[in-house]
């Protein structure tokens, strides 16, 4: 970003990505901030590195959490669906409504966190229907969006792309190339998921290649904002790099940490 002119107070913009029910941290990401950007993934349905947190625990029990979490980690997606669909049958109550009851749970005590104002977008995991339900005033939601912070222009894309986990808010790559192209250029373009850069995308600890977008990336080339930010990945081999003049950033595992990344100008 360019110097603060003299005389003119600087801005601050704190930014947070995969919150994974980190409410209590939430709470205080916004202290002494103009605004908080939060990058998604509020939910939690797992706590890959503690098994007894989330909701499919809540469900089902940690025995059976450490053994979904060994299916998934050694990339045996079916097995791990065929495990859970036994899981699910035996629960009484439908699937969806349980799932539902319990994301609202967790939205109504994570949206009440929220500082004002926030600026938000969707993570992979997220449920989107359920959104501009629980935002309060204050906190805006945008998906394919633009809106002025500071006197900078902030474009945001929410969700993350299709894969064999089929978390709740994948799509498909032409709907999400439609979302970028809608943003436009920006100053700041605020997404869940990273460019497919392999530094970008390469989990250290899952030891797995997550989904980024290329039509992102294709973007950042072309349109050549100043920062792209980014989370998704919770232990990426890099965490920021230059593509061009735009500096990339993944802004760090919020559920993990509890700060969020300062952007100051």
């Amino acid at each position: 970003m360019a110097p603060t002119p003299p005389g003119k107070p600087a801005t601050r913009v704190h930014v947070v990505s995969d919150v994974h029910g980190n409410a209590r941290d939430l709470a205080r990401a916004g202290e002494g901030a103009d605004a908080l950007v939060c990058l998604g993934d509020l939910v939690l349905f797992l706590d890959y590195a503690d098994h007894s947190r989330g909701i499919f625990p809540d469900l089902f029990g940690v025995e059976n959490a450490d053994r979904i979490v060994e299916l998934r980690t050694a990339r045996r997606f079916a097995e791990a669906r065929e495990f859970q669909a036994k899981l699910w049958a035996g629960l009484d109550g439908d699937r969806p409504a349980v799932i539902e009851k319990a994301v609202r749970k967790q939205y109504a005590e994570l949206f009440a966190a929220f500082p004002t104002p926030t600026y938000a977008t969707y993570g992979n995991v997220d449920m989107p229907p359920l959104w501009r339900e629980y935002a309060r005033p204050g906190t805006t939601v945008l998906d394919g969006e633009r809106v002025e912070i500071g006197g900078r222009v902030f474009g945001f894309v929410g969700g993350g792309l299709r894969t064999p986990m089929r978390t709740p808010y994948e799509i498909s790559d032409e709907e999400y190339a439609a979302k970028i192209e809608a943003v436009g250029e920006v100053d700041v373009l605020c997404t869940h998921i990273p460019p497919e850069v392999p530094e970008l995308v390469y989990d250290t600890v899952a030891r797995r290649f997550e989904r980024g977008s290329r039509a992102l990336l294709e973007a950042i080339r072309r349109t050549r904002p100043r920062y792209a930010l980014f989370g998704h990945v919770h232990q990426p081999l890099a965490r920021r790099m230059r593509i061009g003049s735009t500096e990339c950033v993944n802004v760090g595992h919020f559920a993990a940490t509890g700060k969020p990344w300062v952007l100051r100008w």
